[in-house]
């Protein structure tokens, strides 16, 4: 009996500290008009949305960062390195208010490519963005540059945050296999694979404008081809109109009915950071 009482008190005690590990903090304050300018001019995405959705979106925005670390390795961060990482992970979980993502404390924003062994500009491999797994679990690899450039370049369906932010939601059903977790039902899973499946075909034979890297297996397929979605949503539903639809549904985001407005302010360079001079800068901005 007094194991058994044991093994319930620990089985409790467990629960409670998983619970509060997990316990996410809520933003609180208000969005600051410096960082606004900053979503304005790079992302596209909060742009087009109306005024009500832009306030969720930045909400969104701050309690990613209240919850999770923004590190750089042999780089600076700054808090525009912040906002777009920020924006990466807000972007694919739009569709479901007041996500937080499971398993995820810290992103690392490396200087340039790296390669499995994390090692910077190695000339074997150039990996621009990773989920960590063994020892770096609960963390996320991103080049700096090619985080800017998935902002900045409009045209390419490339934008290597979103594509490692949909690893991570495709992980929040405990395995990163490519099937979204709202897809998982048998009614959908299976329609899924099987356009997932033919679209590879296609990839394969020169026969799509899908990224020949979505052809590697089903998980870089849901990455790709969820780039494209956020990107170029037009044209991936003129071109792939059933996967269009399927993921608009596993998203819950008709991302090609949203406007394309254009930016309003360009930033200097000399802008002064929102949060003021001291150690609440450092704290905010990276300093």
């Amino acid at each position: 009996m007094i194991p058994f009482l044991l093994i319930i008190a620990f089985i409790i005690v467990f629960s409670i500290f998983y619970s509060g590990q997990h316990r996410k903090k809520k933003a609180t304050g208000d969005f600051p008009p410096s960082w606004r300018l900053v979503l304005d001019e790079k992302v596209g995405f909060y742009r087009n949305l109306s005024d009500d959705e832009k306030k969720r979106f930045e909400n969104d925005v701050m309690r990613f960062l209240v919850n999770v670390r923004v590190t750089g390795i042999e780089t600076t961060v700054d808090i525009t390195d912040k906002l777009l990482v920020a924006s990466s992970a807000a972007i694919p979980v739009f569709g479901f208010p007041e996500w937080d993502y499971t398993f995820l404390d810290e992103v690392l924003l490396y200087p340039g490519h790296f390669d499995r062994d994390y090692d910077i500009g190695s000339k074997d491999e150039a990996i621009l963005g990773m989920v960590g797994s063994g020892n770096l679990q609960g963390k996320m690899i991103l080049s700096k540059p090619a985080l800017h450039e998935g902002f900045s370049n409009k045209s390419d369906k490339h934008n290597v945050g979103i594509h490692e932010f949909i690893h991570l939601l495709d992980k929040e059903d405990g395995s990163i296999d490519g099937i979204p977790t709202i897809l998982n039902n048998k009614a959908y899973a299976r329609p899924w694979l099987d356009l997932i499946h033919a679209s590879i075909k296609d990839i394969l034979k020169g026969k799509s404008d899908i990224d020949v890297y979505g052809a590697t297996n089903e998980s870089e397929f849901l990455a790709v081809v969820g780039e494209y979605f956020f990107e170029r949503p037009e044209l991936l539903k003129k071109n792939h109109p059933d996967l269009y639809a399927l993921l608009a549904q596993a998203f819950h985001q008709d991302m090609a009915a949203k406007r394309d407005v254009p930016a309003k302010a360009t930033i200097e360079r000399n802008d002064p950071c929102p949060c003021g001079k001291g150690e609440k800068f450092k704290k905010c901005c990276g300093a």
